[in-house]
């Protein structure tokens, strides 16, 4: 079974329980605290989706509340009988300490969280700061009480149920707020995301170390995993087509591709080993570049790249003119020597 396919698994399973290390999610802001150290300052920032007694999100921000100069941090979670992959399910020390603990409300309402001020006098703002109460509904982002505080957040901040994946961009749209999301590769194409990266209005964050992301799973014994993607030892499960979405700035995304010219690449580039001549699609007037390593430097024509291209990409050197399906290629692909190509996207240099 492909990696593809245990996302495709996971999606009709419903299993949407990924949770973030707090590694992966400190490495991703901290690009953009580099870029902009005032990025997070006065800002309220939104965490929905998540659950602080599983998810590494929220203490994380709560950990840096003070560093990042935050001026309110809310997170909400889902309703346990909304969770119907978890099977094992105990209230946490942090649930039950708090006076308002209720197990059957537990089960039918989302929680809030909220932390703005040192409530302990402990002299710092940290995680048990953080205040909770039930919400009216079951926490659900689509709800009314989730969507006024989305309006209410200067940045959303999460790793989104896999399966409402496209439902949840569009509500963060719709909302207009800067965002910091993880998503499926895979997506970046569909019809409500790839129209905003391809007019700059979103991009790909700085990325998951060497393209891996590992996940900590619970109860997922149902999902049949390929070997070598989950690690039953550490728990964590790896995918190599997650990446980070965003509409906040960090210095990557300015750095240009160093590239060869067409002939240094046709001699080196061991992706085409063998070839004498970029190849030209039977259905479309562009070059087929296999790898984002073999652009050439020297084409002032289209190239079709694969979606990969998107995490180097650098929109002062290229412009994305589409898929496809934008370019209304026939056939809804391109074709070389009468083969089916792979997906891509067309670019070409912008002229310096």
């Amino acid at each position: 079974m492909a990696k593809n396919a245990n996302l495709g698994a996971a999606k009709n399973a419903k299993n949407d329980e990924f949770y973030t290390q707090y590694a992966d999610i400190q490495k991703e802001v901290n690009a953009y605290i580099e870029y902009n150290p005032d990025v997070f300052r006065g800002k309220t920032i939104l965490l929905p989706c998540d659950d602080p007694e599983w998810s590494n999100f929220t203490k994380f921000f709560a950990q840096n509340f003070e560093f990042f100069g935050l001026k309110k941090l809310i997170s909400t979670s889902y309703a346990i009988e909304s969770k119907k992959y978890k099977t094992d399910w105990q209230p946490t020390l942090f649930e039950t300490e708090n006076p308002l603990y209720n197990v059957e409300k537990s089960r039918i309402k989302g929680k809030i969280f909220t932390l703005t001020h040192d409530t302990n006098a402990n002299g710092r703002i940290d995680i048990d700061d953080l205040q909770w109460e039930y919400l009216e509904g079951d926490g659900d982002f689509r709800s009314a009480e989730v969507t006024a505080l989305r309006d209410e957040a200067d940045i959303i901040i999460t790793n989104p149920p896999f399966s409402l994946f496209r439902e949840f961009m569009a509500w963060v749209m719709e909302g207009g707020k800067q965002f910091l999301i993880i998503a499926n590769s895979n997506s970046l194409t569909c019809k409500e995301v790839f129209p905003l990266i391809k007019t700059n209005k979103m991009w790909l964050g700085n990325g998951f170390a060497a393209g891996n992301a590992f996940f900590r799973v619970e109860g997922n014994a149902s999902i049949e995993y390929a070997d070598g993607v989950f690690d039953a030892s550490t728990g964590l499960v790896k995918f190599r087509n997650c990446c980070w979405i965003t509409n906040m700035d960090h210095g990557r995304r300015h750095i240009p591709m160093t590239l060869m010219t067409m002939a240094d690449n046709l001699k080196f580039n061991k992706k085409l080993k063998g070839q004498s001549e970029y190849y030209r699609y039977d259905n479309y007037d562009a070059i087929e570049v296999p790898v984002t390593s073999a652009i050439p430097s020297d084409y002032e024509g289209i190239m079709g790249v694969p979606i990969s291209f998107l995490d180097r990409y650098c929109p002062m050197q290229f412009e994305i003119l589409g898929t496809e399906y934008d370019l209304n290629i026939s056939k809804g692909r391109g074709y070389i020597n009468g083969q089916r190509k792979f997906s891509r996207i067309f670019i070409r240099h912008k002229k310096q």
